[in-house]
């Protein structure tokens, strides 16, 4: 039986490693999620409880390689005048909200990544990142941030 805390632990995975990936490659994290397309992520999210004993380093350069992401320029981490959240952080925020949205995680996933939404997470300077995942979720929900 997988339980509430196991899926729950395999989409923060997933979601951290598609944040690492990105900044690793310098893509936006729409790129990445499109690269590896559905079975891709899937790979990853049913082998999460595996992989998150590896280093994410290796983990990421394995993936990356194998679906052919390419070095980008895309860049939310430098000239920021505090401090950049962990990809694990960011990690956090997605897997919370496609959590809330229901079980076609994958899917879910998909859709979040390419959504209106990930630009706004992914832009440290208006902290939606911050916010609280209720507040998430209802802006995803209604379209808009509220």
């Amino acid at each position: 039986m997988y339980d509430l805390k196991n899926i729950k632990s395999d989409l923060y995975y997933l979601c951290s490693l598609i944040e690492y990936m990105g900044r690793k490659t310098m893509n936006d994290r729409t790129y990445i999620v499109n690269k590896l397309g559905y079975e891709g992520l899937s790979i990853i999210y049913a082998d999460a409880d595996v992989l998150h004993c590896e280093n994410i380093e290796k983990i990421a350069d394995e993936f990356i390689e194998e679906y052919e992401i390419v070095q980008g320029e895309y860049d939310n981490l430098s000239c920021q005048e505090f401090t950049i959240p962990s990809y694990w952080n960011i990690g956090k925020i997605y897997s919370r909200l496609i959590f809330a949205l229901g079980e076609d995680y994958i899917q879910h996933v998909i859709e979040v990544y390419n959504s209106w939404l990930s630009d706004k997470i992914d832009d440290y300077y208006n902290a939606v990142y911050i916010s609280s995942p209720e507040y998430i979720y209802k802006s995803y929900n209604q379209g808009k941030l509220l």
